[in-house]
């Protein structure tokens, strides 16, 4: 398996071109380019199942890839390296898409590459990095993509009814696509959806659009009814805080 690392400073090219080496036995070659121009000519000659790529560069921004690369060429996984603040790493955490934060540790490399490797076939590397455009250009996030068997489903929150733990899962409810099971434990989308104020965990099990409750039934000790007629059952400590946010909706 051939990788590319396209970062413009050398020293940071030689760092992850020891640590890929050092950690991911599955990849063996590693090629460098220090310009996007120079990374899209590698691309189409080597075929690197995977590319390491900076954002800030001289000229051209890693964002633009896509823009020097026909839509067959999109063979390969994207991780990107950057230094970039918290607000953008939950862009690309919305976008599915995989990043290295720098400076960047031998165990972060390890879990991005091993993730890349699981996406290989099944990218959607155009859509999802579309995305992490709109994302990083628009504070005010308005979708999320879903990890699933068949690729990434891009959900607006609106149409998220509410998330279920499944072990290291989670099972998506929503309006439009139905019950979608994700590759990611509940507790990484109740960090990333933190500051959407319309989502709720009333139980260390659910996180819940308050948008699509549907009924709040006090006997067997309180539990909620949501729109898709699914029980959610309510923590002692979080009822009372529960049901002053719920006479306060509307």
């Amino acid at each position: 398996m051939k990788a590319l690392i396209i970062d413009d400073e050398k020293k940071a090219r030689h760092v992850l071109h020891i640590l890929v080496e050092e950690n991911c036995p599955k990849i063996t070659q590693i090629f460098e380019a220090d310009d996007l121009i120079s990374g899209v000519e590698l691309i189409k000659k080597e075929s690197p199942s995977i590319v390491f790529l900076d954002i800030e560069m001289p000229e051209h921004s890693g964002l633009e890839i896509l823009n020097f690369i026909e839509k067959e060429v999109y063979n390969f996984e994207i991780i990107f390296t950057t230094a970039y603040s918290e607000y953008a790493i939950q862009a690309f955490q919305l976008s599915a898409i995989d990043y290295l934060l720098k400076p960047v540790r031998p165990s972060q490399v390890k879990e991005a590459v091993d993730k890349a490797i699981a996406f290989l076939g099944n990218t959607q590397i155009n859509k999802r990095l579309a995305e992490l455009k709109t994302s990083l250009q628009d504070s005010n996030f308005k979708k999320i993509g879903l990890p699933n068997a068949d690729g990434i489903k891009f959900v607006n929150f609106t149409d998220i009814i509410m998330l279920e733990a499944d072990g290291m899962y989670t099972n998506v409810s929503t309006t439009i696509d139905g019950s979608i099971l994700v590759s990611k434990p509940l507790k990484f989308f109740v960090d990333i959806l933190n500051d959407i104020k319309t989502f709720y965990r009333p139980h260390r099990s659910h996180l819940i659009n308050l948008s699509y409750i549907k009924e709040y039934i006090k006997k067997d000790g309180g539990y909620i009814v949501m729109e898709n007629d699914k029980t959610v059952s309510i923590s002692n400590d979080k009822k009372e805080e529960f049901l002053t946010i719920v006479q306060n909706i509307g």
